[in-house]
């Protein structure tokens, strides 16, 4: 297995551990498998709804936590999926449920990071909920009519807590687009754990 440097590796550890990591897989019964209507608001201010993507084959949401190295470390890979998907009908978003990241805290980060995508601000958290999101660099592929989860998992294989190859060997995001993009379905239970950084779900 090719690594990363050894200095990024310990920067990528580190900052893991600083921000909180979600060690366990997540329980299945845990989520509702489907996204809830939603209008959440991006770090331009732009409001979007899930009604608005009707007419797209699928939406793919990414969560995304202002200082998690791993959801940075993640998005050139997310940008490349994008790339290869965008004109096939899938749009691409990003969203943030952190109760500490607030939109100005976004928008700074999407500056400095260079992240080209809508991050909308999942205020109540109603969004990680129903998807029962537990860390980032996780994806959804959702079917916006039927409000579906058809895939949930890491981008791809790239990224793990201590050790980071330099290419990816397993691409879970590619191949689940293409699955669903010709009327197949994928089993989400044998998709491995994402690796990202804790986000805190509060009670209401």
């Amino acid at each position: 297995m090719k690594l990363l440097s050894k200095s990024l590796t310990s920067f990528v550890a580190t900052g893991i551990v600083a921000m909180g990591i979600a060690a366990s897989a997540f329980a299945e019964d845990d989520w509702l498998r489907s996204a809830p209507d939603f209008a959440l608001t991006d770090q331009a201010g732009v409001t979007h709804t899930l009604d608005q993507y009707k007419d797209d084959a699928f939406i793919v949401l990414y969560v995304q936590g202002v200082g998690c190295p791993i959801a940075r470390i993640a998005l050139p890979s997310y940008r490349d999926v994008r790339d290869d998907f965008q004109d096939k009908e899938v749009s691409f978003l990003m969203f943030n449920s952190n109760i500490q990241d607030s939109p100005k805290r976004i928008a700074r980060e999407a500056d400095e990071f260079g992240i080209d995508f809508p991050v909308l601000k999942d205020e109540g958290q109603q969004l990680a909920k129903a998807l029962g999101v537990e860390r980032t660099a996780e994806v959804f592929v959702i079917n916006p009519r039927t409000k579906e989860v058809m895939y949930r998992g890491p981008i791809n294989d790239q990224l793990g807590y201590e050790t980071q190859r330099n290419h990816a060997n397993e691409h879970f995001l590619k191949d689940a687009l293409t699955t669903v993009l010709a009327g197949g379905t994928v089993n989400i239970e044998d998709i491995p754990d994402s690796k990202g950084c804790l986000v805190a779900i509060f009670d209401t």
